[in-house]
């Protein structure tokens, strides 16, 4: 492979689901890989140690201090970062009213402030160098609001927020970023949902269990054709700022749209009666 046109990449949340196909998609066109995750014997029995390209990184996002170590250390041992991948996180599921304050705040740590820390952190490199791309992982739950998901909808609004903001504020400096939002795709994250341990029997949680277990292996997404395009983004000169991926997001988005504007058309009178007369 052309070396010159050889990316470095760093992928979080890389033991399992989406980032460890997206890891062995990368590997396995020459590019580098900085993967980073909590289980690095994990990570090595499932893509192997056999190639320099590969850079096993034991990380908790949610240390800043932990994250800019992890990333000073894959620019000495690479010389650059050119695509970031924060995909890292999982799923709580609970009422608002059940949720105790340690587990929606857990929540948020892995889901939106670990990708904080590592935008903040690898920004300093891409600014100097004036390239790079960053793609955040969001879900269609950063677009519509679900029951009995609050932290992970907040969280991942959130993701959405600041990679509309962040986009601003990086592209006068060759950095584009890129925010997904994938639907149901096939991968182990269903398997890594956690739930409310304490639990109010009115609020069914019990009854979601049981339905996104069963539910699990049973995704329309193909998780193959998500990491390739997840590539193909690194390749564009100019990528979008917003990508949905899967059918059941798009439908979703478009139809939650509809119903914001007409919410917004009904409230009009009362939304420009606001200013001074």
């Amino acid at each position: 492979m052309n070396t010159e046109k050889q990316k470095v990449w760093f992928i979080t949340g890389t033991s399992k689901g989406l980032g460890l196909q997206l890891t062995k998609l990368v590997l396995s066109i020459g590019d580098k890989v900085a993967a980073t995750t909590r289980d690095v014997e994990a990570l090595k029995k499932k893509v192997g140690t056999n190639t320099e390209n590969l850079f096993p990184v034991e990380l908790d996002i949610t240390s800043d201090k932990d994250v800019k170590e992890a990333i000073n250390r894959v620019v000495q041992e690479f010389g650059r970062i050119d695509v970031v991948v924060n995909n890292a996180g999982y799923s709580l599921v609970g009422s608002m009213e059940e949720m105790s304050d340690e587990e929606f705040r857990k929540t948020m740590d892995v889901n939106l402030f670990g990708t904080v820390n590592v935008i903040r952190n690898v920004m300093p490199y891409l600014r100097k160098q004036q390239s790079g791309h960053i793609i955040n992982i969001s879900s269609n739950a950063g677009y519509v609001g679900f029951e009995k998901a609050s932290s992970y909808n907040a969280a991942k609004f959130g993701v959405v927020g600041l990679s509309e903001a962040l986009a601003q504020e990086v592209k006068g400096f060759g950095v584009h970023v890129t925010v997904v939002a994938p639907g149901q795709f096939r991968t182990e994250f269903m398997d890594s949902i956690l739930y409310v341990k304490n639990r109010i029997a009115v609020y069914g949680v019990d009854e979601a269990e049981k339905m996104w277990s069963q539910f699990s292996g049973q995704q329309q997404g193909d998780p193959e054709k998500l990491v390739q395009i997840l590539v193909n983004l690194s390749r564009m000169e100019q990528p979008p700022v917003r990508l949905l991926l899967g059918p059941d997001t798009y439908e979703l988005v478009t139809k939650q749209r509809k119903v914001e504007e007409a919410d917004f058309e009904k409230w009009k009178d009362l939304t420009l009666s606001t200013n001074f007369d």
